[in-house]
């Protein structure tokens, strides 16, 4: 079962989640496994395959913003970097697939916290 507890041992910034949800521990739960869920996931891994930069970057925004708010941090991380090295580019960089692996790696661990 997801916890606060858990998202703050997997480093979360979790007081800082709860107060954007008005220290509803059961509204950012929730919040978490919707975000969790975000389909933007499978469009960034499936554009990074296709090698295109412009869906990546759409796919990295979007999931930054969302899994920003929610304070995932070690999914955020290299969320934020992936954007910012796909802002503008028209060609994939080749340091994008190493970005994706972290990312994919973080949501994993994530996701087994409900477990």
């Amino acid at each position: 079962m997801l916890t606060v507890e858990k998202l703050k041992d997997y480093g979360a910034n979790t007081e800082e989640a709860l107060a954007r949800c008005f220290n509803n521990e059961a509204f950012y739960l929730r919040l978490v496994g919707m975000g969790l869920a975000d389909q933007n996931f499978d469009r960034l891994r499936d554009a990074v395959a296709a090698g295109n930069a412009t869906a990546a970057f759409e796919a990295a925004h979007a999931l930054k913003g969302s899994i920003g708010n929610l304070s995932l941090t070690p999914i955020y991380a290299p969320v934020s970097e992936l954007t910012e090295l796909l802002r503008g580019k028209a060609e994939m960089d080749p340091a994008a697939g190493p970005l994706l692996d972290e990312i994919l790696l973080q949501l994993e661990a994530a996701r087994k916290l409900a477990d």
